[in-house]
């Protein structure tokens, strides 16, 4: 297994392994190889998504899932 970490340089808009890098605050990385420099937006699309889906089960915001709040009271009963 190699040990090059790549990276997704912003600048040039291309995989660069470490040693090619020369603005470092604008890369992306590193990556175990080129092919997932390259699908970096991929790859990031894909963990907003299961974050997203992750927070709306933790909030209660599912469909179905019985979380949340519900009723406008705040559970307070007349006495």
């Amino acid at each position: 297994m190699s040990t090059t970490q790549w990276y997704w340089c912003l600048t040039h808009q291309q995989p660069e392994t470490a040693e090619q890098r020369d603005d470092p605050d604008n890369a992306l990385g590193p990556y175990p190889d080129e092919a997932a420099a390259r699908n970096w937006k991929a790859t990031a699309e894909a963990r907003n998504e299961a974050w997203d889906t992750e927070d709306e089960r933790w909030s209660g915001d599912g469909e179905g899932d019985g979380g949340g709040q519900a009723g406008g009271d705040g559970g307070a009963t007349g006495a």
